[in-house]
């Protein structure tokens, strides 16, 4: 395989992890199918490979614990309403300063996060298309 063929692989199996903004688990699945039919022409697409795989799922597994920081939230803020004198339980969410502070506070978290992930995989599709070897950072090596 060419050099420059090699590199674009590359660069198309970071840049299939934007695959997660058009079906669910994309980010994943896709760059594990192009990782899988190309891993075997070069050790560098097989690196980069792994490489993009293995920061897809780190990044899907922080924001799976991410969520699971807002359910005690959400849970706080259903039965606040509850009366303990007369046991009437109403469905009115309290969305006062502090838990709307604390909504857009998960959520501006969230946010950063998601951007992050898009800037590190540009950078990774652009050294790889220049045949840099590229470490996302935080990543745990799920595949190694």
């Amino acid at each position: 395989m060419t050099q420059n063929n090699e590199n674009t692989n590359a660069f198309l199996i970071h840049i299939s992890a934007f695959a997660g903004f058009v079906f669910p688990f994309g980010s994943i699945i896709t760059p594990l199918i192009v990782w899988q039919t190309l891993k075997d022409r070069s050790q560098f697409l097989d690196e980069q490979g792994k490489e993009a795989v293995n920061f897809n799922i780190s990044y899907s597994l922080y924001m799976f614990i991410l969520s699971l920081a807002v359910i005690p939230f959400f849970i706080r803020n259903l039965f606040n309403g509850w009366n303990n004198h007369s046991y009437n339980f109403d469905w009115n969410f309290d969305l006062g300063f502090g838990n709307l502070f604390g909504i857009i506070g998960f959520a501006s978290f969230a946010g950063i996060i998601g951007l992050i992930k898009i800037a590190l995989i540009i950078l990774a599709a652009i050294k790889a298309n220049k045949g840099e070897n590229y470490r996302y950072p935080l990543t745990i090596k799920f595949i190694k």
